[in-house]
């Protein structure tokens, strides 16, 4: 078995995962729909410093307003490489005059890839380089190629799930309603099928589980297992009759349909003192 990857400076994002010459990571824009249309550019972006949308993409920090887009700006940065070998890639974003206009905080950002043997470990590292604390969110977005039109899919996981929590998007933004997301979409309180109505109502995001990982299956073969230890929040989405699936872990979520806009009060959003560090981690073993 060989494990093998490809990233790019650009958002310091995978590209590629090769397992025994098999792609499993969505390839982005060049992946097209009947229409010739991208169902989405992007393979396996980093989201920071914010998870999901703020609420008109603004939020208030020190009394100042700043602006930024969904999921964050590293996704479109060019990151500085670290160390790049056939095991290991690292990248660094370090603040900077484009970086202090969308977020007013001093951090460097590093995330690295690290191949043992079939398992891929992803990790997240900020630190600190401010001279007050610096507040953040941040979160993984991977996407893996599935085929809805021959096959079956589910998510299952490790534990059955009795406390879980659904959230639903209202326009981009966590809602209180859950008029339709309950517990009905667990099936023997463990398992989510994946089908191309799955994602109508956009994302599916939850909190409260017990479990620390969960296996995706194709036609009840096991594919690739997934490590989301450590993460708050985890997201499935897809586009509806999309060739992929993103299974997303997260610290934070988007801002909720009342946010006061202020980013110190964003609801989970990470605090660090100064000259501290954050680091978190999730892994995935591909079968």
């Amino acid at each position: 078995m060989k494990l093998e990857i490809i990233t790019s400076p650009i958002g310091a994002e995978l590209t590629s995962i090769k397992f025994n010459s098999k792609e499993m990571l969505h390839q982005g824009s060049s992946v097209l729909d009947k229409e010739g249309k991208v169902y989405w550019k992007r393979h396996a972006p980093i989201l920071f410093p914010i998870v999901g949308s703020l609420k008109n993409n603004i939020t208030y920090i020190d009394g100042k307003k700043y602006e930024m887009s969904q999921h964050g700006f590293a996704r479109d940065m060019v990151f500085d490489i670290v160390k790049i070998s056939e095991r290991e890639h690292i990248y660094v974003l370090k603040y900077n005059e484009d970086t202090l206009k969308m977020y007013p905080y001093k951090f460097e950002l590093y995330i690295s890839y690290l191949i043992d043997d079939n398992k891929l470990i992803i990790t997240y590292k900020v630190k600190n380089v401010d001279v007050r604390p610096i507040f953040f969110g941040i979160g993984g977005h991977p996407a893996f190629i599935i085929d809805l039109k021959n096959n079956k899919y589910k998510v299952e996981f490790e534990n059955e799930e009795n406390n879980i929590k659904f959230y639903q998007l209202d326009a981009g933004l966590i809602s209180y309603k859950n008029t339709y997301i309950n517990d009905s979409l667990l099936s023997n309180k463990k398992c989510i099928e994946i089908r191309k109505d799955t994602f109508s109502h956009d994302a599916i995001i939850m909190s409260g589980l017990s479990s620390r990982k969960l296996r995706l299956y194709e036609n009840n073969i096991e594919k690739l297992e997934f490590d989301f230890s450590g993460f708050k929040y985890l997201s499935l989405w897809s586009k509806k009759n999309a060739p992929f699936l993103c299974i997303e872990p997260w610290q934070t979520t988007a801002d909720y349909t009342d946010s006061n806009q202020n980013f110190i009060d964003k609801k989970d959003n990470i605090k660090l003192d100064v000259g501290k560090d954050f680091e978190c981690s999730y892994s995935i073993i591909f079968k």
